[in-house]
């Protein structure tokens, strides 16, 4: 995810019904506005047949409450809103597969995922791949140190964000 300081990071979700075709429609309507998104992420929730779409994107609020407007017109978006940064806990995964074919690098690489709280989930003699979960910022940073070691390979998710406290995020 590249970070673009020219504008503040917005979280937007929407529930949607669980049904074949709608991400399409999202994400169809969304590009032919021509919106800029950071990330998407889709799963379900708490409730039968209804799915959560988190979206990233950098702009100003004019242009996400353009967003917001725009896929309230959808039939199958039952909710959507902008989740408060101070008051909303967002996370994001990655895993990569970094190369470590000598022994004093797998070390240095070793330490890096002890300081990053990262976790080690396969080892081949001239690999590692490696699990980080956490806000974007600090992936973002952990990836810059691997670079230097070589990444072989990379998948991130995109956030996955809730409202802190009791309140829901579609009350």
């Amino acid at each position: 995810m590249a970070e673009d300081t020219r504008a503040e990071l917005s979280i937007i979700y929407a529930l949607v019904e669980d049904r074949p075709g709608v991400l399409f429609k999202v994400t169809s309507l969304i590009r032919r506005r021509g919106f800029n998104i950071e990330t998407i992420t889709v799963g379900s929730t708490e409730k039968e047949r209804v799915s959560r779409i988190t979206i990233t994107t950098r702009g100003d609020a004019r242009i996400v409450e353009q967003l917001i407007k725009q896929l309230d017109k959808i039939p199958e978006v039952m909710k959507i809103g902008e989740l408060d940064l101070n008051d909303t806990v967002f996370r994001e995964l990655a895993i990569l597969k970094v190369s470590a074919q000598d022994s004093a690098k797998r070390q240095d690489i070793y330490n890096y995922i002890s300081i990053f709280r990262a976790k080690v989930v396969d080892v081949s003699k001239d690999s590692l791949i490696i699990e980080i979960v956490g806000n974007p910022k600090k992936i973002t940073a952990f990836l810059d140190l691997m670079k230097g070691y070589g990444i072989i390979e990379l998948a991130r998710t995109g956030i996955v964000a809730l409202p802190r406290g009791g309140k829901a995020g579609h009350d």
